[in-house]
């Protein structure tokens, strides 16, 4: 059986006060489930967040890595440098990092590369803008963004990997696909995998679904048979919001 999880990505928000105001509310909160449950703060917080979560089964992921194990990267940080505090899960190739800091498939694939070679996790995002969907060329989009991005690593190494499909049409606009949108994308992907590996592979990969999820949504979008939970954007950093999305898994 695939493991369902819901991983909140803050993003660019919360000071470390608010980081721990937000995590106390949510150890209060978040019900108990057999699904995986992570939050995503921001690089200054994480330590904190680890040692904050330390008695919880919440677990503490990184938003973005670098490729290289140390060098001359200003500002930039290792699978290394978040392995010695306690994360085992990094967030790759998500809409904003693409969109804002110009990082590409091929980028992409060498930070995937340095993470399985860490023996961390990779949550790997993907998706397609506005304009490929109205062009119809959405499958397209993501079967590339996957075939550069992930086809080259070996099949055992897919037991690293967690796929979260991003319709960036719907990601912080009010927009949310329909969860019969979502459905087909996911078994697309599937399907997609299927031939470029096995069907056991395909089966076996978890697949988020990231788009403006919300408690109003979340029961129907994750009802769907190839969705596997969500990672979650603003609703993540509402600890009400966050547990209801949670408990609807």
């Amino acid at each position: 059986m695939r493991n369902k999880i819901v991983a909140g990505n803050w993003k660019m928000n919360n000071n470390s006060s608010e980081t721990a105001e937000l995590l106390t509310q949510l150890i209060s909160k978040i019900p108990e489930t057999t699904a995986e449950v992570m939050v995503a703060p921001t690089f200054v917080n994480l330590a904190q967040a680890v040692k904050q979560l330390s008695t919880s089964s919440m677990e503490v992921v990184a938003q973005n890595m670098h490729f290289a194990e140390n060098g001359a990267y200003t500002g930039e940080i290792s699978a290394n440098m978040l392995q010695s505090i306690g994360i085992k899960t990094v967030i790759l190739g998500h809409s904003e990092r693409r969109a804002y800091f110009g990082e590409d498939d091929a980028l992409l694939a060498k930070k995937v590369d340095a993470a399985l070679k860490a023996n961390m996790r990779v949550i790997f995002c993907f998706g397609e803008e506005l304009q490929d969907r109205k062009s119809d060329n959405h499958f397209k989009v993501v079967e590339t963004q996957l075939k550069n991005g992930l086809f080259h690593i070996d099949k055992g190494q897919w037991k690293q990997i967690v796929l979260a499909y991003e319709p960036v049409w719907a990601i912080g606009t009010g927009e949310t696909a329909s969860p019969e949108q979502a459905q087909e994308m996911h078994a697309f992907i599937r399907k997609t995998i299927a031939g470029a590996y096995d069907q056991e592979t395909a089966e076996m990969v978890t697949i988020l679904y990231g788009g403006s999820v919300k408690p109003g949504n979340a029961n129907e979008i994750f009802s769907k048979p190839d969705v596997d939970g969500g990672l979650i954007g603003g609703a993540a950093l509402a600890a009400d919001d966050f547990a209801a999305i949670v408990a609807a898994i």
